[in-house]
């Protein structure tokens, strides 16, 4: 009989682990997401770096962390994340917008933002 509720309870627990393990992968930017961002966004051959990559994957994580506070209303802690990726994601808009407002008008005409 203790055989049968330790399996069961391990299965339970597996079950727990499964469900936030695919919780995190929807929340989470995945590897290959990331690297699509990359080369869908780049500049040359290596980069990585530069604002339109930069704002492509802070746009992602914003969207992500968006709908993650629908559901959670309560997540202050992930809000103020969420703010402060907003606010990173602007300072890279304007910069890009004073260096070259043609490559701006491409950023966010792509994702889709509003400005």
């Amino acid at each position: 009989m203790p055989y049968l509720l330790l399996s069961k309870c391990a299965y339970g627990i597996l079950h727990l682990i499964e469900e936030k393990e695919a919780l995190l992968r929807r929340r989470m930017l995945t590897k290959e997401k990331k690297q699509d961002l990359v080369q869908t966004y780049k500049q040359h051959v290596s980069d990585t770096g530069s604002p339109e990559v930069q704002i492509s994957l802070l746009t992602e994580r914003i969207r992500r962390l968006t709908d993650h506070l629908r559901a959670n209303r309560k997540d202050f802690h992930s809000q103020r994340g969420l703010l402060k990726m907003v606010g990173h994601r602007r300072r890279l808009l304007r910069y890009l917008a004073r260096e070259d407002e043609d490559r701006y008008r491409r950023v966010i005409g792509r994702l889709g933002l509003r400005r």
